[in-house]
């Protein structure tokens, strides 16, 4: 599986799981998608020091209708998580680290790296501008009902 960055648009900050669910019910599912990983992550096969995986939603954008949707809950070592979330790493001051685990991952050079950081942000520049509606319908699926 290719590593990718997936910035959150703005207009969708605060807008995701975990916000929707109980703490009983978020730590149900993350568990659930750690053990089906074995404990690895499902990018790249590593673990970190401090948290073997973190659980990382998936979210497909429909620009048309305005619909944030909810995939499916993966598990990532810190570090892939680290780049999906690129823009934090960024105001985190680990840019650094997270460009080269994106070139280690995906066997990328700097001109390739560059291009999908700049295809990521040109995304999130245009789906900033959406204000979104959240569907977490797949929680149906896990039998979770979120609390609002």
């Amino acid at each position: 599986m290719r590593l990718g960055i997936e910035l959150v648009p703005q207009t969708a900050f605060f807008q995701n799981l975990r916000s929707e669910l109980s703490s009983r019910d978020w730590d149900i599912l993350r568990r659930q998608v750690y053990a089906a990983a074995g404990n690895k992550c499902e990018v790249c096969g590593g673990r970190g020091r401090r948290h073997p995986v973190e659980a990382h939603e998936v979210w497909d954008y429909d620009e048309d209708n305005a619909v944030q949707r909810l995939v499916r809950l993966e598990a990532l070592c810190p570090d892939c998580h680290m780049v999906k979330h690129f823009g934090l790493a960024q105001i985190q001051g680990r840019e650094n680290k997270a460009r080269a685990h994106l070139a280690k991952v995906n066997s990328w050079g700097k001109k390739q790296v560059d291009d999908h950081i700049r295809e990521a942000f040109e995304t999130w520049h245009r789906r900033s501008d959406i204000h979104w509606k959240l569907d977490i319908a797949w929680l149906a699926a896990k039998n979770i009902t979120p609390l609002k």
